[in-house]
């Protein structure tokens, strides 16, 4: 009887770091094969968090407006459908953690401007954030307390379907200032940096956690801007 076929396991760094400390290999040694494990873990938890994404946004849940609004102002009437946060949370959570993902917020406030950071973070360790800001919404006569807590509900609900790359699938005109896109002329700028430096469109994308280069916001235009100055590139 032929013997099976021998099927060879890949060398890990852990395997390569219990082999030196079996043979008591020095200090030294073992504190690089140590700081390599952790690049590997690290290069895997990356991975395994946008192949993750990618799985994700192959089937993105639906997300309906299940909320109307209707209020008096100083130029009329101020009427408009929008998706809630808690629907927006409830449908996206839900299918994220399907593919091991979990979504959560922080948030800062300056003397005039209120930030918000969503952070979706894979089982393995691996995040990605983006942020956005705005002024407090006081429309429709909101206290200031009313106003921080309305900018940051919304801010809260375009972090998350920014960074799930659906904000272009859920745009609502709920009263605020309308989620603003980067201009042709500075689409142009970022398309030319990509050029002259072959960098990878698809990769730079996902890096700025869009489908496309059109559907960077206004907000994040000087960051891709900086990205692309400091990318290498392949020239």
């Amino acid at each position: 009887m032929e013997n099976a076929p021998v099927t060879q396991q890949a060398t890990t760094p852990a395997m390569l770091l219990q082999i030196a400390i079996d043979k008591g290999a020095d200090m030294d040694k073992l504190e690089k094969l140590m700081d390599l494990q952790m690049r590997w873990e690290q290069n895997n938890a990356r991975k395994a968090y946008h192949e993750a994404m990618a799985q994700f946004k192959a089937n993105p849940p639906e997300i309906g407006k299940n909320r109307h609004v209707k209020y008096q102002t100083a130029k009329g009437t101020t009427e408009y459908n929008h998706a809630d946060l808690f629907n927006v949370t409830e449908k996206i959570n839900s299918e994220l953690s399907k593919y091991g993902l979990s979504a959560s917020w922080t948030t800062a406030q300056g003397e005039k401007m209120i930030s918000v950071t969503c952070k979706i973070t894979h089982i393995q360790g691996h995040s990605e954030s983006t942020t956005l800001s705005s002024s407090p919404d006081d429309s429709g006569g909101k206290n200031s307390i009313q106003a921080i807590g309305s900018a940051v509900t919304y801010l809260q609900r375009y972090t998350l379907l920014a960074l799930c790359g659906l904000a272009t699938r859920e745009q609502d005109n709920d009263g605020q200032s309308q989620v603003e896109y980067i201009s042709d002329k500075q689409k142009s700028t970022i398309l030319d940096f990509i050029n002259a430096k072959e960098i990878d469109e698809t990769k730079f994308c996902e890096f700025m956690g869009v489908d496309s280069v059109d559907k960077i916001l206004a907000s994040y235009y000087n960051k891709a801007i900086a990205a692309l100055k400091s990318a290498k590139g392949k020239k």
